[in-house]
């Protein structure tokens, strides 16, 4: 399993708009029907990658924390589903709805919103402010599927608590490590 890490760009930049199909409603959802006037968790994933399954009862469980306390969650697959066929728009309402998806599971066919927010990796997680203004952009935590660490989620934990306090994120965050976004040739 390769592993790439998050691409590395300066905080402070703003969400990019999208509409994008939620293959659990079937609904096409925008950007701003479900961003938090708190915090939004924005998280490329895929179901296939090891590194995701690894992480994803954690991301069910950090969801239901921070729901309750006005934190958005939205989860984006951007990856190539003709040469990975088991991240396609059906597969994704199963992955979600067995693994109980508290949040949006929205379809980036075109690859466009992945590339808008320099995505490199599955899973990549960015958090952005009340003004979509990105205050965090790295991993859940230390854990991978081979080091044996527990997933905890952690740094994410940690910045969604300062945000919801009033504090600053700490500006000193490890990048996400995961399989690459399966890009279209």
């Amino acid at each position: 399993m390769a592993q790439t890490p998050t691409t590395i760009i300066p905080l402070g930049f703003s969400a990019p708009e999208f509409s994008l199909h939620d293959t659990v409603s079937g609904k096409v959802i925008s950007l701003n029907e479900l961003k938090s006037d708190k915090a939004t968790v924005i998280m490329f994933i895929c179901n296939h990658c090891p590194f995701v399954v690894h992480i994803v009862d954690e991301l069910v469980k950090l969801a239901n924390d921070y729901i309750p306390n006005g934190v958005s969650f939205i989860a984006i697959s951007s990856n190539d589903v003709v040469k990975y066929p088991q991240d396609g728009p059906v597969k994704m309402k199963e992955f979600a709805m067995a693994n109980n998806f508290p949040f949006s599971y929205l379809y980036d066919e075109t690859q466009d919103v992945a590339r808008a927010y320099s995505a490199a990796c599955t899973p990549d997680f960015s958090i952005f402010d009340s003004d979509l203004k990105c205050i965090y952009r790295g991993q859940l935590d230390d854990s991978r599927p081979s080091n044996g660490k527990p997933v905890t989620g952690k740094d994410i934990r940690e910045a969604l608590d300062a945000i919801l306090e009033g504090k600053s994120v700490n500006p000193e965050q490890k990048v996400s490590i995961g399989c690459n976004i399966k890009w279209k040739q």
